[in-house]
């Protein structure tokens, strides 16, 4: 039996429902049975009706399944898969900062731990944030975490008084504006997308034609009719868009733009995690209690 066959196997004996970041290697997106950004796969993992969710993505997306669906087991395919943005705030540095700024508002980024959560108003991904910011009061103030880069992009499309933390993705980071111009000298009337978290979303925004989260890429993808489109971000998801559309050529920013994170899971990981039940992840009650409110208001929106 091949590995695809027994994965599917499983998720049939196991009553589970595999879940896949679009960041993920090809062979497991092409596994699972929803692909897809943050905010699709919470709705997903909440729509499901399996018992187990097994989700091939990073720590804290398993958290927030787990949180979401508090009697559901949920199952990260390899603990080693971590998030370095996420790893940007703690808990404490959050309430040192909201000391600083009583009564604000605190909008934080998915990627952040179940902690990080439990202290934030609201959650928000990148395809909602504009939205989420956009429906707090305008006499309130803002704090929004952890990416500086999809905060400044959030505070210039709102025009609201947000601080912002200064982390950032490291893949994402290294995306220079110098970069989209030498890809633009290269291929001439080509599209260029990039993801907002990307240090080149604010520095050449003459040179990008859209700032889409990575849903939004996707549905980009689906659409257009361009012969060539330049996308800046995580390459794991040119497989999607290539399988998509394979009338247009999907081309890397750069090439060497790959989170270690992201590539940690395997089929073989999906595989044993199924078979085994192996970690498991579980969200401290009172944490996941209050770190509900925030993600439910995200999903919401």
């Amino acid at each position: 039996m091949s590995l695809e066959a027994e994965v599917a196997r499983l998720k049939d004996e196991q009553d589970a429902v595999l879940l896949a970041h679009n960041y993920q290697v090809p062979e497991v997106q092409d596994a699972a049975d929803f692909v897809g950004d943050s905010l699709y796969l919470s709705r997903k993992a909440m729509e499901s009706d399996r018992s187990v969710i097994c989700f091939a993505g990073v720590r804290f997306m398993a958290e927030t399944a787990k949180i979401l669906n508090p009697t559901r087991t949920v199952l990260l395919p390899d603990l080693k898969a971590g998030c370095g943005l996420a790893d940007s705030i703690t808990a404490d540095q959050l309430r040192a900062w909201k000391a600083e700024h009583p009564g604000a508002v605190v909008v934080a980024y998915i990627n952040t731990s179940a902690e990080v959560k439990a202290e934030a108003d609201y959650c928000c991904t990148s395809s909602n944030a504009v939205k989420i910011v956009s429906q707090i009061p305008e006499d309130r103030e803002i704090l929004f975490l952890p990416d500086m880069f999809l905060g400044d992009y959030v505070k210039r499309k709102t025009g609201r008084r947000m601080h912002l933390w200064v982390g950032d993705c490291p893949v994402h980071a290294k995306l220079r504006p110098e970069e989209i111009a030498q890809a633009r000298k290269a291929h001439p009337g080509a599209a260029v997308i990039a993801h907002p978290e990307c240090g080149c979303s604010t520095g050449a925004l003459g040179e990008v034609d859209h700032i889409l989260s990575t849903d939004g890429m996707v549905r980009f993808a689906e659409e257009t009719t361009s012969p060539q489109v330049i996308v800046a971000t995580e390459v794991g998801i040119l497989h999607r868009m290539r399988r998509l559309n394979p009338r247009t050529e999907f081309l890397a920013l750069n090439e060497g733009a790959i989170c270690p994170y992201m590539k940690q899971i395997d089929l073989t990981d999906v595989r044993e995690s199924l078979a085994q039940r192996r970690f498991v992840i579980d969200v401290e009650p009172g944490t996941a209690a209050r770190a509900r409110r925030s993600l439910e208001r995200m999903v919401a929106t």
